[in-house]
């Protein structure tokens, strides 16, 4: 029997096979978790329904634009009437317009500064206000995040800015949450070569540099984040809430 048999959840975020969501999805899967996802737009949903239906022909699929609270409510309306209720949240969603991440931080509009907030920051709080409810047996939500929040990294500029609002929220969501025994999550990867990463300048070199450096002188793979997805949303992980967990083969302890 997997580690998360019978467990209930929905994945934000999936864009195509190389995507986080996508690996830990099929972690989640494996250990016995059913699950439902959204996508983001028309341009992404033939996509998402062709990796969710591997998973079988009723897996439930549904449109959400995590910048829209009537969206977000329609999801997990959906949501309680298909499960009842539910276990797991993955929230892998993150997005700052391309020339934000191009230029130099003092350039960073208004505009950009907001959106890259409300879509990936804001976005786990109005995704966990919804979730919340029909938890009503506790459970588990993770987030996605990444070590530009902590240190400076080159191009990431507003995003850093915005996945250290999300780590925030993360802790200040696992205080709100924890009486219900609901757990809140980071997971800070190491760089990915993912549809969002070629979105920053760099990001080749960047993937070098880690390989470089890192204690364990190589990048993340996929499978791996799924199997710490797997660990922070099964009862091996009962008592951490409110944690950024590296998984960057060790790159996050190094000074130089």
């Amino acid at each position: 029997m997997g580690l998360l048999q019978g467990k209930l959840g929905i994945v934000f975020g999936v864009a195509n096979k190389r995507s986080i969501a996508w690996a830990i999805a099929q972690a989640w899967h494996r250990e016995g978790a059913k699950l439902a996802f959204t996508y983001q737009g028309d341009r992404l949903k033939d996509n998402v329904e062709e990796l969710a239906g591997t998973f079988g022909p009723d897996t439930l699929i549904l449109p959400c634009d995590v910048t829209s609270d009537d969206q977000i409510r329609s999801v997990f309306g959906t949501v309680k009437e298909t499960f009842g209720r539910l276990d797991l949240l993955l929230h892998s969603v993150a997005f700052a317009p391309r020339e934000a991440l191009e230029g130099d931080f003092i350039n960073t509009s208004r505009e950009a500064f907001r959106i890259s907030h409300d879509v990936s920051a804001y976005s786990l709080i109005g995704l966990a206000r919804e979730a919340a409810p029909l938890m009503d047996r506790g459970g588990s939500m993770v987030a996605m995040s990444y070590y530009g929040a902590e240190k400076v990294i080159p191009h990431y500029n507003v995003m850093g800015v915005a996945k250290a609002a999300l780590e925030a929220s993360t802790r200040y969501l696992a205080h709100s949450l924890g009486p219900k025994k609901i757990r809140v999550n980071c997971i800070s990867a190491g760089p990915m070569n993912t549809l969002a990463a070629r979105g920053i300048a760099g990001f080749g070199d960047m993937l070098k540099h880690y390989e470089a450096h890192s204690p364990l002188r190589r990048n993340v793979e996929p499978s791996e984040l799924g199997h710490t997805g797997v660990f922070l949303a099964s009862d091996g992980a009962a008592a951490i809430t409110g944690q950024v967990l590296y998984v960057d083969a060790g790159y996050q302890i190094m000074g130089m």
